[in-house]
Order: structure tokens, then C-alpha cells, then sequence
């Protein structure tokens, strides 16, 4: 785990400035920059560039608590990949009805995600490669387990996340990831956005225009 606790973040572009410096020192066999939307896009576009590799998208979606969506119970993503706190959902004594329930309405937006940003072509070959998995930031941690599971069963070699921020026990709860690399892990975190002074819903179509022209800058790594 690598960390830099002195890191304050302006805004996305300047997390993925600082994160982008921390991981150009890591020694990553052909790697993938997979950004996970929408927040993640921005940050992966930086750190892309400066890689010199290729950027794609992973979609997840997160599977909330149905009378507290803000808080992950689990998540799903490409490639019919679903993880389960059921210790969570135990704790809760939420029904199979309503897990089930949001699952379904879940998957169905990230169908139309998929077809929204990947608009017919596929996901980058990840065979051998290094996935990059990148976030603006790391709370529960299962978002970027389901993204991990998904390169993992997609044939990546090695599957690294980073982000500018995360939870002091994101390496943990991550357990799919061979590697997590945060610029900061506050021993107080409470949620990403409070580690930003500006920290803006990224719309979708900042999110194809960096995927477009990142697919561009990559074609020959």
C-alpha cells in the first residue's frame, strides 16, 4: 500500500495530477487505464496520458441498501459479476425480495450504461495485461471489488486500483485487487467528496469525450 498523507485535492484534474506522479514510479507490465464512471473518468484520462496506455471504462453499479442507497450492500458489474455483503444484508434483515429487487433495477442501468459508453465496441483485450482500475475515490471499496472480479474474469495478469483518496482499510476490503494505490487514506475519512474543494457530478458526456480521446492516444500502446 502506498500512501502520501500530505495530499489536498483542488479538484479532479488536480487528484489525478498528484496520483498520476505517485503511480509513474510503479513498474506496471502493459498496462490498461480503466476508469470506473463516472468520477473515475477524469482521473483515469490523466493518468493515461501519462502512462502513455490505452483507456477504457469498467461499469459497475453499486447495489444500495433500498431505504438508504447511499450505503453499498453490494455491487454488480460487466460480465455478470455480482458480490454480496451478506453480513451486511444479515445485519440489516433486508429481504431476498428487495436484494433481488434492486438487482434487477441495477442491472438494467448498467446495461444502458454499457451501450451508452462503449457504443457497440468492445471492452479492451485485458489478456496478460496490468488493469488499472481508477477511481476519484474509495469508500465501501465495492464498486472497485466488482471492477476488479470483472478484469479478473475478462483474463487481466495483474489488477492494480488507485486513487487520490481512500478509506484506511481500502486494501482490505479489496481483496480482489493485487495492489491498491492511494495518494491519501485519512485516518478520519468519511466520504470522498470531502477530501475535494470541488467535487462536481462529472456528466456523460465528459465521460465519452475523455473516452474517445483516450481510445485515440492509446491505439498503439
Amino acid at each position: 500500500m502506498t500512501t502520501r498523507p500530505e495530499a489536498v485535492f483542488e479538484d479532479r484534474d488536480d487528484a489525478a495530477a498528484q496520483l498520476a506522479e505517485l503511480l509513474s514510479g510503479s513498474v506496471l507490465p502493459e498496462p490498461v487505464v480503466l476508469g470506473l464512471p463516472r468520477g473515475g473518468v477524469p482521473v483515469a484520462a490523466v493518468i493515461a496520458r501519462r502512462l502513455g496506455a490505452p483507456l477504457d471504462v469498467i461499469v459497475v453499479r453499486k447495489l444500495g441498501v433500498p431505504w438508504q442507497p447511499e450505503v453499498a450492500m453490494g455491487a454488480i458489474g460487466e460480465a455478470g459479476v455480482r458480490i454480496l455483503d451478506d453480513r451486511l444484508v444479515h445485519s440489516l434483515r433486508i429481504p431476498a425480495s428487495e436484494v433481488a429487487a434492486v438487482e434487477e433495477r441495477e442491472r438494467a442501468l448498467l446495461d444502458a450504461r454499457v451501450r451508452m459508453l462503449r457504443r457497440g465496441h468492445a471492452l479492451r483485450p485485458l489478456g496478460g495485461r496490468t488493469a488499472l482500475i481508477v477511481d476519484d475515490g474509495i469508500a465501501t471499496g465495492a464498486t472497485a471489488q466488482a471492477a476488479c472480479l470483472v478484469a479478473r474474469a475478462l483474463g487481466a495478469g495483474t489488477v492494480v486500483v488507485a486513487a487520490p483518496v481512500g478509506a484506511p482499510d481500502a486494501a482490505s476490503r479489496i481483496t480482489a485487487a493485487d495492489s491498491v494505490v492511494c495518494v491519501r487514506q485519512p485516518a478520519g475519512f468519511v466520504a470522498v467528496g470531502q477530501y475535494y474543494r470541488r467535487f462536481d457530478e462529472v456528466p456523460d458526456d465528459e465521460v465519452t469525450t475523455a473516452l474517445a480521446g483516450g481510445a485515440a492516444a492509446g491505439d498503439d500502446a
